[in-house]
């Protein structure tokens, strides 16, 4: 690209014609008539000689160069992965939108080498945010008004090796199983129903009639066990007392076979969170002040469960960055209702 000073004595349509304009140019109202960044056609150029302008900066373009908005289309549509759509220009830039409810992942590291390239921009929600369909969760754009051809391969090349550099992966339509003590007040149980249905739901999977155990392991064990027989995909333990190891749902666990996968998280609310394995599917337990409508570590972790993440004790622990949860964090969490801040539901 050559930038070039054009002075308006003796400028004439073919100095101005398929040159890129570097700044908009405003008639003699102060409304811009000529926007910055287009290629200047013959229609536009003789637009420019009829307004009152002394220089224009322009760019040549010269071979191997190419204009933002092509390059800027390819690049949008190389990070576009699984689930995700490229959905339209403006100001500049092209938005990445989700194709469909789910989890989103972001190839940080691909990412980095793309945008590592002089002029290239693609910027992204966070990685593991559940978001909707519709939902903007990224955008593409070129800085420069035109850039080389070959660094657009470069970062093409780069985002397809990874298969996009954003993706939304679908939430699986599971049966979500769910115990509890049977001592439960009546009151807390029918929050806990109508939150945990609610939320289990917007993941489009189903949920199992409620367990109401005795407390004791044997019968939570047994309570386990019906689970099982009823086809629950992924078993939700509430209530527990969280630490006290002879509580009698850790008790039922171990007497049914589970392994404790990790007990606490280093997320607040939700410190107490644990997560299990048993008969090849996650159990996922809170204490019974995680039970209802608020926010926890819980709707970080739900989430990439259905979403057929792999969530084990590394992933756990990753959650100590960022773990500090408040109500601005709510973006983070699932839009259940939108009457309601992201990641909760209204008493």
């Amino acid at each position: 690209m050559k930038p070039v000073a054009l002075a308006r004595e003796g400028a004439a349509v073919a100095a101005l014609e398929g040159r890129v304009i570097c700044g908009d140019v405003r008639g003699a109202d102060g409304k811009v008539t000529v926007e910055k960044g287009q290629v200047l056609d013959a229609e536009l150029a003789r637009r420019l000689l009829d307004l009152p302008w002394r220089v224009l900066h322009l760019l040549e373009l010269e071979p191997g160069d190419i204009h933002e908005e092509p390059a800027g289309a390819r690049l949008s549509q190389a990070a576009a992965g699984e689930g995700v759509e490229v959905k339209g220009y403006s100001g500049g830039q092209w938005t990445l939108a989700a194709a469909r409810r789910g989890l989103l992942r972001v190839r940080e590291q691909a990412l980095a080498e793309v945008n590592a390239q002089e002029g290239m921009a693609v910027y992204t929600l966070y990685d593991l945010q559940p978001v909707e369909a519709g939902e903007a969760v990224a955008r593409a754009k070129i800085v420069p008004l035109a850039i080389a051809e070959a660094l657009v391969k470069r970062a093409e090349a780069r985002a397809w090796a990874g298969s996009g550099l954003v993706t939304v992966k679908a939430f699986r339509p599971l049966r979500i199983g769910a115990m509890t003590r049977a001592n439960l007040p009546a009151p807390q149980k029918a929050r806990f129903e109508a939150a945990l249905a609610e939320k289990v739901t917007w993941f489009g999977s189903s949920l199992l009639p409620i367990e109401y155990c005795p407390d004791e392991g044997a019968a939570m064990s047994r309570g386990l066990e019906a689970l099982a027989s009823k086809g629950a995909d992924v078993i939700v333990a509430a209530g527990a007392a969280s630490l006290d190891p002879l509580d009698a749902i850790f008790e039922g666990l171990r007497m049914a076979g589970g392994d404790m996968v990790r007990h606490g998280t280093p997320a607040h609310p939700g410190s107490l969170l644990w997560l299990a394995r048993w008969k090849d599917r996650p159990v996922l337990g809170m204490p019974a002040c995680g039970m209802f409508s608020q926010a926890t570590s819980f709707d970080l972790v739900l989430p990439r469960l259905l979403a057929g993440e792999e969530v084990g004790n590394a992933e756990l622990a990753g959650l100590g960055h960022g773990g500090l949860l408040s109500r601005e964090s709510a973006w983070r969490f699932p839009p259940y209702r939108q009457s309601a801040a992201r990641g909760e539901l209204p008493e």
